[in-house]
């Protein structure tokens, strides 16, 4: 099932699996929106639009519960399991991450873990940045990376 949702990033292109959301993606284009969910569809996907809607509202939003499909090498999930536990707010560099890992020698395989999330803001990589503190590279596009860290931070501030 797909669905599209308007962001203030543009549109947001949602894929579901019958286990959950396999993947998220900024779409270049103005596309038509979904407009309202159909009833008859599973109620994941009613919470994971809710949830996203509420977090791109500035509403801060919990997506622990929500059920995704992710697939990957194991160390891309170990790596995307990580990514869940940098909260709102906060960022952590490539090293960090690696350290977290058990794996401190392993930034650019982290880096290519990143890339390869196919399901970015519920697996929040825009929260990894450089040991200097630029802000690396983000698929979605930098620009989207800097809007997304400045949201949560906004987030955060107004709810701790």
């Amino acid at each position: 099932m797909i669905y599209v949702l308007p962001s203030p990033l543009g549109p947001v292109l949602l894929k579901f699996s019958s286990r959950g959301l396999a993947s998220l993606e900024f779409l270049a284009v103005d596309v038509p929106l979904s407009g309202n969910l159909p009833e008859s569809w599973p109620v994941f996907i009613q919470e994971t639009v809710a949830a996203l809607a509420a977090y791109f509202a500035g509403a801060g939003s919990s997506f622990s519960s929500l059920p995704l499909d992710m697939r990957g090498t194991p160390f891309q999930l170990r790596v995307w399991q990580e990514l869940q536990t940098v909260p709102c707010g906060h960022t952590l560099s490539y090293q960090d991450l690696a350290a977290g890992l058990g794996k401190p020698r392993a930034c650019r395989a982290v880096g290519q873990a990143l890339k390869a999330n196919p399901i970015p803001v519920i697996i929040p990589c825009h929260r990894i940045i450089a040991q200097d503190g630029s802000l690396g590279g983000y698929r979605p596009g930098v620009a989207r990376k800097r809007w997304l860290l400045e949201h949560e931070q906004q987030m955060w501030v107004d709810n701790p």
